[in-house]
């Protein structure tokens, strides 16, 4: 474990976060009292920014995760074949 005053931490912010990312915790201090941790990464924690958003959204209660499995989206059924529809689309044209 490592510390760093804030002035410091500002001009080097960079290393730091890569010590962090590393495994090592950073105690941030100012006038020799720790204000701060700069951690590295929870174990489940996904890389990618949108799964971190999205995650804090659901547990905002902001939006609502999908009741069914991690099978996919549901299977998409065509509302009538396409040579019915070209023909309803060209009947409703000519009407005009």
């Amino acid at each position: 474990m490592r510390s760093v005053g804030l002035k410091l931490l500002k001009n080097k912010l960079s290393e730091y976060v890569r010590i962090a990312a590393g495994g090592e915790t950073v105690l941030i201090t100012d006038r020799d009292r720790v204000v701060a941790e700069l951690v590295p990464p929870r174990a489940g924690r996904s890389p990618a920014l949108a799964d971190g958003v999205l995650a804090e959204a659901v547990r905002r209660g902001w939006v609502t995760p999908p009741l069914g499995g991690a099978e996919g989206p549901p299977q998409s059924i065509a509302a009538a074949p396409l040579a019915a529809l070209v023909a309803e689309l060209r009947a409703d044209r000519d009407a005009l």
